[in-house]
């Protein structure tokens, strides 16, 4: 490749990255899915389409696909919050096995019998669109204001359900008789095993070491972060496990366990996971020629109507039996199993393994997923809003930094005030803090001063918190149950209680001599 053609590739892909970008204010205000957009622009510049790029490269789509999928799992692993989760695992446990059995069953059957598809393509259809899309419901969820068990329930199934469907596709797209299905469970509980304890021990240890370990500059946390959650899928796929379920739960762990600077962490993960979906999503649009998908636009629309009416329903059920959970609830989990890319990135394995028919496969997993996200995506907060599972009136979350003082054992929190936080009219010696921490300057209108005991905090203010470490963690609590319930929290049953044990050290500070530098 020469100079130039180098300049032009980068031209394009700039010019695709921006017209990416506007589309994602158009999704916003539209309530279309953004990855519907960018599959467009992929069609738009593809075969068929105004720049008639010809690209068929399967097994390259396949491996900048399974990479896009490792950056959306570990943004969608450092949001998660383990508080949300914890009651919801054993629910979304059952849905990514017991739940993907059931659907890979009625929708391969409605593939077979109305449709015509030999068994093997039947299969390999029903297991591929039995997996929902992380990225399609990290994006459509965060927007949504669900009740945080149904929230939980979905983020964490559509974390964990992508392992076992990877492996029943690659047993199904294999030349030759299928294994016993007693083998391909086995198999099944082996590799989840695997990647779970991978995942949760490469998380544990890199959370340890960013903890005690002070990098020279705040920006290189956000890289290790990452660095940690794509080695977890490593480890986890050589050690012959799940990579992607290693890469979600080491991220979740990374996410949950207070690192300095966790906003920015988990904001340097979001911007990459915006540009792996676009990336991926335009690729797969380059894929398909939309000229050969009229022959099997209806045997599409008819295997996603059996998924999504009959089959996604069937499995809410059927998983859920144990759990004592609403049918509002069970209702609004049916119809938000949505499918994005990974089905279509899916798809392209038994392309690669050249399994007869292969082509008309991917062309009906394409227009299933485009028709009914089309369809579920739009319509899932006005049916939350139905069932009146809306839960509007939750008081904004505080965003919550910290940086460690190494020399003073000792963090400086970042708190911002959002919209909606009930901090807002609080005075700071309302806050109530625990001895051994202090309100130690405001920044409001972009002009900044040392606050007094009278200072009346306002909505947009930003604080710089000063807390010794053994009163860190009851000044975070106590900060965030201020924002949620006000100057009476703790009074009036919103937790945030200052009660903390005696420091062993003294509580006495020297003078900060604060600088641009915040961490230590």
């Amino acid at each position: 490749m020469t100079v130039h053609q180098l300049n032009e590739l980068l031209l394009i892909c700039s010019l695709v990255l921006l017209i990416a970008v506007a589309a994602v204010r158009i999704s916003s205000r539209s309530g279309l899915p953004s990855l519907l957009l960018y599959l467009g622009i992929g069609v738009a510049i593809g075969q068929d389409g105004i720049g008639n790029v010809a690209f068929d490269n399967a097994e390259l789509t396949q491996v900048i696909g399974y990479a896009a999928l490792v950056v959306i799992l570990a943004e969608g692993g450092l949001g998660t919050k383990w508080k949300e989760i914890k009651p919801a695992l054993p629910a979304a446990v059952v849905l990514s096995t017991v739940g993907v059995a059931v659907s890979v069953g009625i929708t391969a059957s409605a593939a077979h019998y109305l449709v015509g598809l030999e068994w093997q393509q039947a299969l390999i259809i029903g297991a591929v669109v039995s997996s929902t899309d992380a990225a399609a419901v990290f994006s459509v969820l965060r927007k949504v204001p669900l009740p945080p068990r149904v929230t939980g329930v979905l983020e964490a199934e559509s974390g964990f359900n992508d392992a076992p469907v990877v492996i029943m596709v690659v047993a199904f797209s294999t030349v030759g008789p299928i294994e016993s299905w007693y083998v391909l469970v086995g198999t099944i509980a082996m590799e989840l095993a695997i990647g779970a304890a991978v995942g949760l021990g490469v998380g544990l240890l890199g959370s340890f070491g960013l903890r005690h370990v002070a990098l020279p500059a705040s920006g290189l946390y956000p890289i290790a972060v990452m660095a940690i959650a794509v080695t977890a899928y490593a480890a986890g796929a050589l050690a012959h496990g799940s990579g992607f379920l290693a890469v979600y739960l080491a991220a979740m762990v990374l996410g949950n366990a207070k690192l300095p600077h966790a906003p920015a962490n988990r904001g340097f993960a979001e911007g990459l996971g915006w540009i792996a979906q676009i990336g991926m999503f335009v690729l797969l649009g380059l894929l398909v020629t939309p000229s050969k998908l009229a022959d099997d636009f209806w045997p599409a629309v008819i295997i996603g109507l059996v998924l999504t009416v009959v089959a996604r329903p069937m499995e809410v059920w059927v998983s859920l039996l144990p759990f004592p959970i609403p049918w509002q609830e069970q209702a609004l989990m049916s119809w938000a199993g949505l499918r994005g890319a990974v089905p279509i990135i899916l798809a392209t394995i038994p392309m690669v393994s050249g399994i007869d028919g292969s082509e008309r496969v991917f062309n009906i997993v394409f227009v299933l997923v485009v028709v009914y996200t089309l369809v579920q995506g739009p319509t899932l907060p006005w049916l939350a809003r139905a069932l009146k599972l809306g839960d509007s009136s939750e008081a904004a979350d505080l965003g919550v930094e910290s940086a460690p003082l190494e020399r003073l054992r000792g963090h400086l929190l970042s708190v911002a005030i959002p919209e909606g936080s009930k901090m807002h009219g609080v005075e700071v010696a309302e806050l109530r803090l625990p001895p051994g921490a202090a309100v130690t300057l405001v920044v409001r209108e972009e002009k900044s001063f040392v606050p007094g005991p009278a200072t009346v905090l306002r909505h947009r203010d930003e604080l710089l918190v000063v807390a010794t470490d053994p009163v860190r963690d009851a000044t975070e609590r106590r900060l965030r149950a201020v924002g949620q319930g006000g100057k009476l929290a703790g009074w009036l049953g919103t937790g945030g209680s200052t009660a903390v044990s005696e420091p062993k050290g003294p509580t006495h500070w020297p003078h900060l001599p604060f600088t641009k530098r915040t961490s230590g």
